[in-house]
């Protein structure tokens, strides 16, 4: 079978045609028919796991993760005159009949065509029936091919619709040996499409990943695939990639089958249509229609702001305060806005009621009315809303330099993402946050991830290596990720992927150090239940930092700090640093050395060259080292952040180093005190209290 198939690609590739049927090739062995498929049954009762569109999955050829159609071994077949290997001589003994190059020629024009209108009308079913109407089955592989090709240099929305139309097509249109030669198609013109398209192998990986999670692909394909490739192909990378970035990732078929998915409703269309709806409820006093839109809008974890813009508008048109009431009270009572909504919603007009004082004068005694009403007729419980007084609030002044703060915060966090200089923006939070303020730590945080989130993985992990390098309290962080899962519902809004993105962030401050594992559940306990956003955010980020090796694939999440490799194992860089150290200390050049250090790509893992040069100072009682880590901190290259971190473990190592060097302990107090005396160290470490006691976790 191998034999004819690399003998078919072979000529193929020589003549430049993708025409199966151009080459004859005779006397195929029962086994290679097989593997393409002929007389496979196809079973049209199997259904997805995928949620897409809760469509069955057609064609499982042996059932959810057996794949026995394609694989299995039994040597009974039946000739298929429409498959790609038929060979007309096998049945009939006559030379081979094969399609001519301009019928292939107009099926790859058609394909296109089919391709393009679907993007535009996003209509399944269209594009269904048309492929159908070509009646060419043995060139479906070319359609997946274009299918795929087209959509990697389009938009997510786009990704999305070309791997649900494949779900879709699957077996009942295409059979199962066409999507795989299809997609092995595209894994060999990898090296072609990164000409065009730069981010080919994550893109290309994460197709292949995807039509495994949606079974219309066997998990056997990618190591069948990678054996006929040579080692040095881009579609090699692709299939590792897709293989051990996506679908060795825990929850990988969740994370893979939202990854693409796009909201098409940003949020200003859903306050338009929140707007919309009220003032014709208003109008009219028809429930049922207000119900219905608020169903239609299918924002659940939105609905807050009904019931903000329902108050509003009972402040603002007193005459119609009764009709509003009633709508959100019957809502509440019908279950169609849950209790935690109508609560968001109150709290998020107390928050703004001083602006809104400007327009409606008595708004403040008003918004105070209304919470009576909602609590005596029992759609609100009053104890739960945030503290609410008549009595203005006196830091007017405060909250306007924390609105100028933001601004600042975005224009540092943009010029960081531009030019990667750590130091400059120390300096401006500095100038900016002069009196340390934990409040403006944890919106620079939320600032950060926020602004990272909607970005790609280059500036996720330049954010992840900030947070890493900043000083900032642990407390201060745990307040910007409690602000970042405050606002979740409506980041979900444009970012659908939001509870995974901020579980990866939260998983990561873990295992870089910057929080320690209980500060995890002081952020839950900020958010009651297992189905709100944070207890999500929550879960996912415990499960990530559960799975076994986690600190080296969450480590790798994002591309492992820039380097040039997608991403480090833990233990590589242990190595690496233990090596450079070595070599310095017996006469290397401290030039080479720093060069090394700063080309691990890895700021956040400086502590572990602190860690492993202080051990060797000891164990040797030579300080060449030192001069080392004076030489990295001087430069800027080592941070305090990461200079006390490295003493921190350091001292937690010392039982262990004692065993080995006796005054271990004695010198360890003396080079302490060196430390703080050179400015590596703050005043207040103190030997026998590490830094927050902090956990190293999968760092260790």
């Amino acid at each position: 079978m191998q034999f004819n198939d690399e003998r078919r690609e072979i000529v193929q590739s020589a003549s430049g045609s993708e025409d199966p049927m151009q080459i004859p090739i005779s006397s195929k062995s029962p086994r290679s028919t097989q593997v393409h498929g002929k007389g496979s049954p196809v079973n049209h009762d199997r259904q997805s796991r995928s949620p897409i569109d809760g469509r069955p999955k057609k064609g499982g050829c042996g059932g959810k993760g057996t794949w026995g159609g394609l694989l299995d071994s039994d040597s009974s077949y039946a000739l298929d005159p429409n498959d790609p290997n038929y060979d007309s001589s096998e049945e009939y003994g006559h030379p081979n009949a094969r399609k001519s190059a301009p019928d292939f020629d107009a099926f790859k024009k058609k394909a296109t065509i089919i391709v393009e209108e679907y993007f535009a009308t996003d209509d399944v079913d269209s594009a269904t029936n048309e492929l159908k109407e070509l009646a060419m089955p043995s060139y479906n592989y070319y359609f997946v091919k274009k299918l795929v090709s087209m959509a990697m240099d389009r938009h997510d929305h786009e990704k999305e619709m070309a791997a649900v139309l494949l779900s879709a097509l699957y077996a009942d249109v295409i059979d199962a040996p066409q999507v795989y030669r299809g997609f092995s198609k595209l894994v060999e013109s990898a090296d072609d499409l990164i000409v065009d398209i730069p981010d080919t192998v994550d893109i290309l990986a994460l197709f292949i990943a995807r039509a495994v999670v949606d079974d219309i692909l066997p998990p056997a394909f990618l190591k069948k695939q990678i054996a006929l490739l040579p080692n040095d192909s881009k579609g090699v990378e692709v299939l590792e990639r897709a293989e051990k970035g996506y679908l060795a990732a825990p929850m990988h078929a969740e994370i893979i089958e939202r990854r693409w998915r796009v909201s098409k409703k940003t949020v200003e269309d859903v306050k338009a249509r929140i707007n919309n709806l009220l003032i014709e409820y208003v109008t009219s006093g028809d429930k049922k229609e207000a119900y219905r839109c608020i169903k239609d809008l299918k924002v659940p974890f939105f609905h807050h702001e009904i019931v903000k813009r329902a108050l509003v508008m009972a402040m603002e048109r007193r005459q119609a305060e009764d009709r509003l009431l009633d709508l959100l009270k019957e809502a509440a009572e019908e279950g169609l806005i849950n209790s935690s909504q109508i609560t968001k919603g109150f709290d998020r007009l107390i928050d703004t009621i001083e602006d809104l004082s400007l327009d409606i004068p008595n708004a403040q005694r008003i918004l105070k009315s209304l919470i009576s009403k909602a609590t005596s007729d029992g759609w609100l419980c009053a104890s739960s809303l945030r503290s609410f007084s008549l009595e203005p609030r006196k830091n007017l002044l405060e909250d306007n330099f924390t609105r100028t703060f933001k601004l600042k915060s975005q224009s540092i966090v943009q010029e960081y993402f531009l030019t990667g200089d750590i130091s400059e923006v120390f300096s401006c939070i500095e100038a900016e946050n002069k009196t340390s303020s934990g409040e403006l730590n944890a919106i620079f945080v939320k600032r950060l991830i926020t602004l990272a989130m909607d970005r790609k993985n280059r500036e996720k992990e330049m954010a992840s290596v900030l947070l890493s390098s900043l000083c900032f309290p642990a407390d201060d962080v745990v307040n910007g990720f409690v602000m970042l899962i405050e606002s979740a519902d409506d980041t979900a809004l444009d970012n659908p992927v939001v509870v995974e993105d901020l579980a990866m962030f939260l998983a990561r401050a873990v295992v870089d150090e910057v929080l320690a594992p209980q500060h995890l559940e002081e952020v839950g306990s900020q958010f009651l239940g297992t189905d709100s956003i944070g207890g999500k955010v929550l879960q996912m980020a415990k499960s990530l930092l559960k799975a076994r090796l986690s600190g080296e694939r969450i480590l790798r999440c994002w591309g492992g700090g820039g380097s040039s490799r997608p991403g480090w194992a833990v233990e590589d860089v242990k190595h690496k640093i233990g090596k450079l150290l070595e070599e310095y200390e017996s006469g290397g050049d401290i030039r080479e050395a720093y060069r090394c250090i700063k080309e691990l790509g890895m700021p956040f893992f400086h502590h572990e060259v602190v860690k492993k040069a202080m051990v060797m100072v000891m164990e040797k009682k030579n300080e060449r080292l030192w001069g080392l880590l004076a030489h990295c901190f001087g430069s800027g290259l080592i941070t305090m952040n990461q200079m006390t971190k490295g003493f921190s473990r350091v001292e937690e190592s010392l039982d262990d180093l004692a065993l080995d060097v006796p005054d271990a302990r004695k010198q360890f107090l003396a080079y302490v005190e060196k430390a703080k005396t050179t400015g590596w160290l703050d005043s207040s470490f103190h030997y026998g209290n590490s830094i927050n006691g902090k956990d190293n976790g999968a760092c260790q």
